[in-house]
């Protein structure tokens, strides 16, 4: 029995970490399948993914192959058979569409030349540039469910809870991406129909004529108006469009659930993954958030699963995942635990020229961040690359091959697509077994939180599609673009991050802002707000909350009519902006408590003037304007940053606190570009996560409400070493007080430990005689035993700490 329940997932009554490798069976030879699912598990995984290819198992309409009786590597039921045999579980990802690099996204030939109707025709009537088909179409839907009734019926006797192992099921892919990526929104004459049929629920008639001057009911008139819009109501078409997108995403969700359950799979998690990374960054990703909450939240018994395609996790990107982590959790039930289905790993040579050079840091990193935060399921994808055969069927597209890559495929991946380990392999598993060691204790830990929490608004990511010729959409998009991300990101998260503070998200669009969860929140801010959202954050401050802006103070609503509801509770009355140019380097100096700093370069500010009495904080150098203030709304306070200033760590540091919250746990590395976080158990048994971004090793305290931890030893950080250090941990009669190494195993004889130190200190309570090593001292004090490591962990980090039987 699998139950989601409380942020966790639960087999048999026992919350539990999945760690999977994608293998794709139908890449590799039969006779291959062991050798690969020998490597996943020396990685330490306890799972098997993979895509089941529609275009592979039925090339040929009507004639399906899951049990390789055409080709022995389409052989499913046997490979789901293989890993039960492993003791894997096991995570299958039926598509249809599944990407993967396959001919026509997975989905066969056969299906779109019998159905033309259902190629997306998009914006001015053109054909889509991407290869998608209309989710929804009648036509469409019922060769999918002839597919999932085939699937199905493998899977269904092979559920967890009829004996089986598999534990989850994936609902098609990617949802929604190849439209945003392309720009080119799914316009059929069928899905415009179905739009017209919601538009018509949710809006009134009087409303409807008034947001859209054309006939809804003349289909020649309505497409072509809907096709190529005109500027007066493109924005409203835009987010009546993305707003719809959301429904039709969750309703064919709902469709694929309803005929796997039809055919015997329930009572199972279904997932949901959610695009987004490019360019190794995060700044996209919330897109894919918002295109699909809505699919993932509509019910009981669904996952949302992230892909994480980042590069080297460092410096740069760190705060990218953190919110990314966070964006989901806070837009989710929340019994929901996160997930991430594809979580890149191997050395990012995805063109097979050596481009890619991730650092072996780079999953270690990923994963210690994302199980830090509550994922409770990460699949290594690709685990293993293999081949791409030919179709029996010659489609003359040069090389009538089932995917693009050529004939290997997976050439990042940790194992080859000869079986052979690459470079990342070791780092990757050692992270993947220090997880899973103590997997019963992190599978019911919670990230400890400060009182902050950093704005999510979905709606500020809804900008997978833009009418190319509406200039006034440009506009909108353009400055929400600006504003959502990047320099919020960039200076705003990181520096919170790097001042040790702890952050969840929250949703300020779709739910209650309560000061009783937090009181303080950080707020990335574009010109355009909704005005209920802007209502929300004032009665927030009204009611004693706290808000650190950074951006610009709203002065729109979303669709770009006047509204500055949050302006007016500051007191500000907004100006303008003054811009950099050519020749013009605008520069903002700092005023009120944040003086002293140097005066800096921006390329944009904010500027206002005041109805009443507020601190100024920033002024524009030359014209002295306020860019940056502290104003008192009500019971609450503001702080209001409305230049991209810089990352300056003391700055938000200050603002944080003068509004309110404060940074609990704390370093004093002299070079910062460290990650701390901790999770914990509602009896006090926690690990400290701790990650040294940067390739030069560290020596820092670190504090616990301005105490030093650890007997007050400092600790060396290693060059991009990660650490996740016990505390008040107990496995049965023996309680770890505190660790400098980190559990690498555990058994009712010894408990295995990686030292990080030139001399580790492991502090533990037990009746039991800790038997005496070459390895370490052992003193006593009291009731506490101390274990001192005579080994430098430089030279050799294994220690183990036997105990009398």
């Amino acid at each position: 029995m699998i139950e989601i329940k409380d942020k966790q997932i639960i087999i048999d009554g026992k919350p539990q970490i999945i760690m999977c490798g994608e293998i794709h069976y139908f890449r590799l030879d039969r006779s291959e399948w062991q050798d690969r699912i020998d490597k996943l598990k020396m990685a330490g995984c306890n799972a098997v993914a993979t895509y089941v290819p529609w275009l592979c198992h039925e090339e040929v309409q009507g004639e399906i192959d899951l049990d390789g009786s055409t080709r022995p590597e389409l052989d499913l039921k046997g490979f789901i058979d293989l890993c039960a045999e492993n003791d894997l579980y096991f995570f299958l990802r039926p598509g249809p569409f599944i990407m993967a690099e396959m001919k026509n996204e997975g989905i066969p030939n056969w299906v779109i030349e019998e159905h033309p109707e259902i190629i997306p025709v998009t914006w001015d009537g053109k054909k889509t540039l991407a290869k998608t088909l209309d989710y929804t179409a009648p036509s469409f839907l019922q060769h999918v469910k002839n597919w999932y009734a085939a699937v199905m019926d493998i899977a269904a006797p092979r559920l967890q809870k009829n004996g089986g192992n598999i534990i989850a099921v994936q609902l098609d892919n990617e949802i929604g991406m190849l439209s945003w990526v392309s720009n080119c929104p799914d316009l059929t004459e069928h899905n415009l129909n179905e739009f017209t049929n919601w538009l018509k629920g949710r809006y009134d008639e009087e409303t409807l004529k008034k947001r859209y001057p054309f006939p809804l009911n003349d289909t020649v008139e309505r497409n072509q108006a809907i096709r190529s819009p005109k500027e007066a109501y493109a924005t409203k078409l835009h987010f009546d469009l993305g707003y719809y997108m959301r429904y039709r995403f969750a309703r064919y969700v709902a469709i694929l659930r309803e005929y796997a359950e039809e055919f015997g799979v329930k009572d199972i998690p279904f997932v949901v993954n959610i695009h987004g990374t490019g360019g190794g960054r995060g700044f996209t990703f919330p897109i894919g958030i918002s295109q699909l909450y809505e699919s993932y939240i509509q019910g009981e018994g669904y996952l949302s699963g992230s892909d994480i395609y980042f590069g080297d996790c460092n410096m740069q990107s760190f705060q990218d995942l953190y919110l990314i982590n966070g964006f989901m959790d806070a837009v989710q039930n929340s019994d929901q635990p996160l997930t991430s289905v594809e979580f890149n790993c191997g050395d990012g040579n995805f063109g097979n020229n050596f481009s890619g050079r991730l650092d072996p840091s780079a999953s270690d990193f990923k994963a210690r961040m994302c199980i830090a935060q509550g994922n409770r399921l990460l699949n290594y994808y690709l685990m293993t690359g293999g081949r791409n055969y030919r179709f029996d069927k010659k489609y003359h597209d040069g090389n009538d091959r089932i995917a693009n890559t050529g004939e290997r495929h997976g050439f990042a991946a940790p194992i080859s697509p000869e079986g052979e380990l690459n470079y990342t392999f070791p780092r990757m598993a050692r992270s993947i077994k220090t997880i899973m060691a103590v997997s019963d204790k992190l599978a019911e830990m919670n990230e400890q939180r400060d009182n902050v929490a950093f704005a999510f608004i979905p709606d500020y990511y809804m900008t997978e599609a833009c009418y190319p010729k509406s200039s006034k959409t440009r506009e909108i998009y353009q400055n929400i673009e600006a504003n959502r991300s990047t320099a919020a990101w960039e200076n705003m998260a990181r520096a919170m991050l790097l001042n040790g503070y702890r952050y969840g998200s929250v949703d300020i669009q779709n739910k209650p802002i309560n000061i009783s969860d937090t009181s303080v929140i950080a707020l990335p801010s574009a010109r355009y707000m909704h005005k209920e959202i802007q209502e929300k954050l004032v009665q927030f401050l009204e009611d004693g909350g706290a808000i650190l802006l950074y951006g610009e103070v709203p002065t729109h609503d979303m669709e770009g009519n006047p509204c500055e509801l949050l302006a007016n509770a500051m007191g500000a009355r907004p100006k303008g902006m003054s811009l950099a140019g050519p020749e013009f380097a605008l520069s903002v100096y700092a005023d009120g408590w944040a003086k002293d700093r140097a005066e800096i370069r921006v390329h944009k500010a904010q500027v206002f003037d005041f109805d009443r009495q507020v601190e100024s904080l920033f002024r524009v150098y030359g014209t002295d304007e306020t860019c940056g203030f502290e104003c008192q709304v009500g019971k609450g306070k503001a702080i209001v940053i409305a230049t991209p200033f810089v990352c300056d760590m003391d700055l938000f540091k200050q603002a944080l606190e003068r509004l309110g919250s404060k940074a609990r746990l704390t370093n004093d590395s002299k070079y910062h570009g460290i990650f701390m976080t901790s999770t914990a158990t509602a009896n006090g048994e926690a690990f400290l996560h701790i990650l040294n971004l940067d390739g030069f090793e560290k020596e820092t305290h670190i504090y616990y409400d301005d105490q030093k931890l650890f007997d007050g030893r400092k600790l060396s950080l290693q060059s991009k070493e990660g650490v996740m250090l016990p505390i008040n941990v107990r496995f049965e009669d023996v309680q770890i007080n505190y660790s400098t190494a980190e559990i690498t195993k555990v058994d009712k004889d010894f408990i295995a430990f990686r030292l990080t130190q030139k001399e580790d200190i492991i502090s533990i309570e037990t009746e039991r005689e800790i038997l005496p090593s070459e390895d370490y001292i052992i003193k006593k004090d009291g009731k506490v035993t101390y274990i001192f490591s005579k080994k430098n962990a430089k030279i050799d980090d294994e220690c183990v700490v036997q105990f009398r039987v």
